[in-house]
């Protein structure tokens, strides 16, 4: 018992609480949102969803703590044929959502997205392909392979569930952690380059649905029905002005005029009830969330935890800056949550197994309660 007791100090000291206390407060914050935005629908199913989720997603974050990932890392590859199976799940075992994505398994009224969970699985290969090459990451054959890691696991995403958002974040994963993996400029100015060129290719493989979703952005009238989600959103914000219209006191929000309003466009609802201020606030704690990750990067005490810590952050990033954009009308609606506040049971237990990772690397960078017993 004393060991026990000595070891729960240790590892409360010496993990990330401070990520964790942040992540936690976001996530109530958005119970509260996510109350208002499901008011007029069956409130207490949603509440209780994501509330159990949280709860999980905390179990998440110490277990993964717990874990030494650079001793698995040698088996990133038997992790990489996983994932692209898992990915490809949803072919066979895959539910069609009303946007023609196919991006859900449910079992007994319970659903999994594996390409949410999947991006950490990513994110966890290609650090490991990536450290593995090291010296001799600026070799043709090596630039191939990274290319090829990250290109295969971005067309299983989207070839199988058709979710274009999901791919995009996947490609912003993979550019960040190329961007800082050592790689030479000339790569990545070759990649730009390929990237444009390559651009009308992968244009013509998008839906007619999803190229008007992209269009409307810059001309609402090609697809008014396909604007009208966007239109909503800034309308909510609009309508929040400063301090905001006051807690389930919005008309977008309240009336069901805004879309989504729980997932997508919870942002929206953010805006119209509480305000310029209310948004201000939840931009703080994302854009701290993210900072907090990357500042551990640079204490993870290894290659490999670097490129995870990074690719992890970058994750975080993508979602928020998508999610933001599309309810301002700066970015198309590829439906891709926000932190710790979209309503997703998938979402939200990712996101907290994600920060657990993190927390992972930072306990380890210096000899560790963990490797000594407990009795430091």
């Amino acid at each position: 018992m004393k060991n026990f007791f000595a070891s729960l100090r240790g590892y409360l000291k010496q993990t990330d609480l401070t990520l964790l206390f942040l992540a936690l407060i976001t996530s109530f914050l958005g119970l509260v949102f996510i109350y208002s935005a499901t008011r007029s629908y069956d409130t207490s199913k949603f509440i209780i969803v994501q509330g159990g989720a949280i709860f999980i997603g905390i179990f998440a974050f110490i277990m993964a703590s717990l874990i030494d990932f650079e001793n698995i890392s040698r088996f990133w590859k038997v992790f990489f044929v996983f994932n692209l199976l898992f990915l490809a799940s949803v072919f066979v075992l895959g539910e069609e959502g009303g946007t023609g994505n196919r991006s859900w398994i449910r079992f007994a009224g319970i659903g999994i997205q594996p390409a949410e969970f999947g991006k950490l699985i990513f994110i966890f290969t290609l650090s490991s392909h990536i450290n593995q090459l090291k010296e001799r990451i600026n070799s043709i054959w090596s630039v191939i392979q990274l290319c090829l890691h990250g290109l295969i696991t971005t067309a299983f995403v989207y070839l199988f569930s058709k979710d274009l958002g999901m791919a995009v974040s996947y490609l912003f994963i993979f550019a960040a952690m190329i961007f800082v993996s050592g790689i030479s400029l000339k790569w990545i100015f070759a990649f730009l380059g390929v990237g444009a060129a390559g651009s009308p290719l992968v244009w013509k493989f998008l839906s007619k649905n999803q190229k008007d979703r992209i269009l409307v952005i810059l001309d609402p009238s090609i697809n008014p029905a396909r604007y009208y989600q966007t239109a909503q959103s800034k309308l909510a914000l609009g309508a929040g002005q400063l301090y905001g219209s006051g807690f389930l006191q919005g008309r977008q929000t309240q009336f069901n005029k805004l879309p989504a309003k729980h997932t997508d466009s919870i942002f929206s609802v953010i805006g119209e009830e509480f305000g310029f201020i209310g948004c201000c606030v939840i931009m703080v704690l994302l854009a701290l969330i993210i900072l907090r990750i990357f500042r551990d990067s640079t204490k993870a005490g290894s290659n490999f935890g670097f490129l995870m810590c990074v690719g992890i952050g970058s994750m975080f990033m993508v979602q928020t800056i998508i999610n933001i954009g599309l309810c301002v009308g700066l970015l198309p609606v590829i439906g891709l949550t926000l932190p710790f506040l979209s309503y997703g049971g998938s979402s939200i237990v990712t996101m907290f197994l994600a920060i657990g990772v993190v927390a992972s690397f930072v306990m380890r960078q210096r000899p560790s309660w963990l490797r000594s017993g407990g009795n430091e």
